[in-house]
């Protein structure tokens, strides 16, 4: 940038905040704002992150279904509970004792 090449520009920008902040605030001023800088780039750097593992788990899970596993668990992990039988098309699973019958 322009303005910050002529020195007078700089020293002017100082001396007003330390004129309005006072030389007493100004440490604690930027303590909270080098917290607040570090706390931002921490999120950021966690949210850019998870962006980078979610393509990774789905083509994990994509892949371990296609594997046969048929969980959808990324691969490494097991399941709590198993997957339940898929039926062939066209036919109806009514399950167990759905065709027991009780005669009084």
């Amino acid at each position: 940038m322009g303005i910050f090449r002529n020195p007078a520009v700089i020293i002017t920008l100082i001396l007003l905040v330390v004129v309005l902040f006072g030389a007493r605030r100004l440490p604690d001023v930027a303590k909270s704002v080098g917290t607040s800088l570090k706390i931002f780039k921490k999120e950021v750097r966690e949210l850019r992150d998870d962006d980078e593992d979610e393509p990774r788990r789905s083509t994990t899970e994509s892949a371990s279904t296609e594997a046969g596993s048929g969980t959808g668990a990324p691969a490494g992990t097991s399941a709590t509970t198993p997957a339940p039988p898929t039926s062939a098309a066209g036919t109806s699973d009514p399950g167990p004792g759905a065709g027991e019958h009780r005669n009084a």
